[in-house]
């Protein structure tokens, strides 16, 4: 169940993402020609859509970092700077024992 959910939660921000400028002002640029909707609301939807998926990735960042703090509270995960730590503290045995 959790795999799945940050599944749906990948998938969820890659499509926001993927609404660029650029083909959002293709789409309602091409409804304009049509007539379906004015040179004005197209720019404003573009705005709009544009705003929104900013608003979506930074809220979609938030919650997979504290997806990813939970991750690490629930599991016994190492951090890099930990792994320096003992890296050192290894390398300065290692030199302890070589004088000896």
């Amino acid at each position: 169940m959790y795999m799945n959910m940050m599944k749906k939660m990948m998938y969820f921000g890659l499509g926001a993402m993927s609404m660029t400028r650029e083909r959002a002002e293709k789409v309602f640029s091409e409804m304009a020609e049509k007539g379906e909707i004015s040179t004005e609301e197209a720019r404003q939807f573009v705005d709009d859509a544009i705003k929104k998926g900013e608003e979506e990735r930074i809220e979609m960042r938030k919650v997979i970092s504290e997806e990813i703090n939970e991750v690490k509270k629930n599991f016994s995960m190492v951090t890099r700077s930990e792994i320096e730590v003992l890296e050192k503290r290894i390398k300065d045995l290692e030199e302890k024992l070589q004088q000896q």
